[in-house]
């Protein structure tokens, strides 16, 4: 009888330690965010970063065979709505065949970014269609979409593993037009939920292109990444960005982001 009751007794213990850990982990599942709410967050933090700012940023260029060219320039940002619609205004300082070109975005949410691009040598400024995103910004390994940033609605996004340090997270395009990947991985901070990098493939799922984070700075409690890498491995190339200057909530007033200041720059918010 004795035997029975401690078996009995075991028995009870066990199913109590498995109920437990069942519960624990039903309650950690519950807690775990979805993919689609690690995007989110990452978007908020990755170009949301205060109302507006601005950065100083140094682009080396680098080819197949080493050789290298420079662009400066200074970014300046404005919020129009928290995740939604936002204003970038770039101005190059560096080098001569560059200096004074700006570059305008009206970035829209759900829809295709108005874009335009002012030429000093031609006095001419260019209208860019908004649709043509991913190409190379100013000879560079980024593309004019790393700017701005990817809508988070134009992929379908995969929780596709999960590291000591990052969520790990697939995006797949819904629509494939004008787009040259199949697919592109990106990593997330847990903590921070900072993107730190992503990896993007091919058609037959050849990993051609790392966009990667190469240092991050709490800046007015914003992590930030003050320096960045794109790398295009079949050209061989890659391109180095790094910011300086780097400031939150200055106030920049929003006609700064208009077309007349395309050949007029706003030299006040420049410096």
């Amino acid at each position: 009888m004795k035997k029975i009751i401690l078996s009995v007794f075991a028995a009870a213990i066990a199913f109590i330690c498995i109920w437990n850990c069942a519960v624990e982990d039903t309650e950690k599942a519950a807690k775990a965010p979805t993919a689609d709410e690690i995007v989110d967050k990452a978007n908020l933090v990755s170009y949301y970063a205060g109302e507006d700012g601005r950065a100083n940023v140094k682009m080396t260029i680098t080819d197949r065979g080493g050789r290298t060219r420079s662009r400066e320039m200074t970014i300046l940002r404005k919020d129009v709505e928290d995740e939604k619609d936002q204003k970038f205004f770039v101005y190059f300082h560096r080098p001569s065949d560059v200096r004074k070109m700006t570059y305008l975005v009206w970035k829209h949410v759900g829809r295709d970014d108005d874009r335009w691009l002012y030429q000093p040598a031609l006095d001419l400024v260019k209208r860019i269609a908004g649709s043509d995103k991913r190409t190379s910004f100013v000879g560079s390994d980024f593309l004019y979409e790393d700017i701005s940033g990817r809508g988070v609605d134009e992929d379908v996004h995969e929780l596709i593993r999960t590291e000591d340090e990052a969520y790990v997270i697939r995006n797949t395009p819904k629509k494939t037009g004008g787009i040259e990947f199949a697919y592109y991985d990106v990593w997330i901070n847990r903590s921070t939920f900072l993107p730190t990098k992503a990896e993007y493939y091919d058609r037959k799922g050849k990993k051609y292109r790392i966009v990667e984070a190469l240092e991050v700075k709490d800046i007015q409690g914003h992590p930030t990444v003050i320096k960045s890498r794109a790398s295009n491995l079949d050209a061989g190339g890659n391109t180095v960005s790094e910011f300086t200057n780097v400031q939150y909530d200055i106030g920049v007033p929003g006609d700064v982001f208009t077309e007349r200041y395309l050949r007029r720059a706003p030299r006040k918010w420049l410096k």
